[in-house]
């Protein structure tokens, strides 16, 4: 045996030995107790000589030496959706105070609803109410845009 032989192997020449093993199971040259068996065998060798082993009686395989894990590939960027012309100038707090009111309006028209619906006859429609802080909100939004001469929030100087 010559020297090379008895020189220790590191752990990724012993994963390359098992991903050779695999390789050939999956062709069908080894059923699975003795790819078991070999695998076992791969990951307790010590040195090349012990390695040698578990390769006589398989062909060699061009390309089979140390295998070098890929890159993932790269995942392409997903792309946030636009946001709409009508929100895209407003400043934060004005986009923040109209969801919340149009969460309110939404909570109080399905209660509406139901309470309605409950009692077999339409209720007074009291969520009319939210139109006059919703009327507010517009002024606001209106005063804000046109005093910011339509910029957006984010080019502010």
């Amino acid at each position: 045996m010559s020297r090379e032989r008895e020189i220790r192997v590191s752990d990724r020449e012993r994963q390359a030995a098992a991903e050779r093993l695999r390789a050939a199971h999956d062709e069908g040259r080894l059923d699975f107790s003795e790819y078991d068996r070999r695998l076992a065998d791969a990951y307790s060798s010590v040195t090349y000589a012990d390695l040698d082993k578990l390769f006589v009686d398989l062909p060699a395989a061009a390309g089979m030496g140390v295998v070098h894990p890929q890159p993932a590939p790269a995942q392409p960027a997903r792309r946030i959706p636009a946001e709409p012309a009508v929100t895209a100038a407003l400043p934060t707090p004005l986009r923040v105070l109209w969801t919340v009111w149009a969460g309110v309006v939404a909570i109080n028209l399905i209660v509406w609803l139901l309470v309605s619906l409950g009692n077999d006859q339409l209720q007074y429609f009291w969520p009319m109410w939210l139109a006059v802080p919703g009327a507010a909100l517009l002024a606001v939004t209106a005063a804000t845009t046109v005093g910011r001469g339509g910029r957006s929030g984010t080019n502010r100087r």
